[in-house]
């Protein structure tokens, strides 16, 4: 029956697509606009100390003030997410006795990235303190960062997806391959912008030995 089930979702799959949802587009829309937006405005940060400015020079300030805003539309954007699930055709895609527990240790894992991630960076290290000049001392290396390169971005990954199976909405694991997509070409701009301010903090320290 499982894979009769799987036999049907591949070959109709595109009858579980309503395109003509304004929410699904919302929802697209936002998980695209959240990583863009914000390297868009640390880049800025960093070159022209906009957001420093604004707190009179305060650079935790700053800081703490953009990942509010992060977290913010982090939330609206799940929200919205969820909100254009609950408007698309509704599919198993799992056997039903793996329908609750599969989802649920996905998502938890998920969190569990995220979290860790977030308590082993701290604040600044999470939300683009590096582009306020708040550097770290030395690479995080403990858990999650000892089996993934970059957890933060997988566990959301896999929050999209656990969201998927548990509302039974199958174009949510289009949505979570977008997701996916999205980081990916996020990272390749984030990783070596990154990798350039430590390497300029490193120069500075040598020239200071010199």
């Amino acid at each position: 029956m499982a894979t009769q089930n799987l036999e049907y979702l591949i070959k109709n799959f595109g009858s579980f697509i309503d395109l003509n949802k304004k929410s699904l587009t919302l929802s697209l829309a936002s998980i695209a606009f959240n990583p863009t937006a914000w390297n868009i405005v640390a880049r800025n940060e960093y070159k022209n100390k906009t957001i420093t400015r604004m707190f009179g020079g305060n650079t935790r300030y700053g800081c703490y003030f953009l990942a509010i805003l992060i977290f913010s539309f982090g939330i609206l954007r799940d929200n919205l997410y969820h909100q254009a699930l609950l408007e698309q055709p509704r599919y198993p895609m799992l056997p039903k006795e793996y329908a609750t527990i599969v989802p649920a240790i996905l998502f938890g894992l998920g969190q569990l990235f995220v979290v860790t991630s977030t308590w082993q960076l701290g604040v600044t290290g999470t939300f683009l303190g590096d582009y306020f000049g708040i550097l770290m001392d030395h690479r995080v290396e403990g858990f999650p960062f000892n089996v993934l390169r970059d957890p933060m971005y997988v566990g959301s990954t896999m929050c999209f997806l656990a969201t998927a199976l548990w509302l039974e909405r199958p174009v949510g694991l289009l949505v979570t391959a977008y997701v996916y997509i999205v980081y990916l070409l996020a990272l390749r701009f984030e990783g070596p912008f990154t990798d350039m301010i430590y390497s300029k903090r490193a120069e500075a320290e040598k020239a200071k030995l010199l």
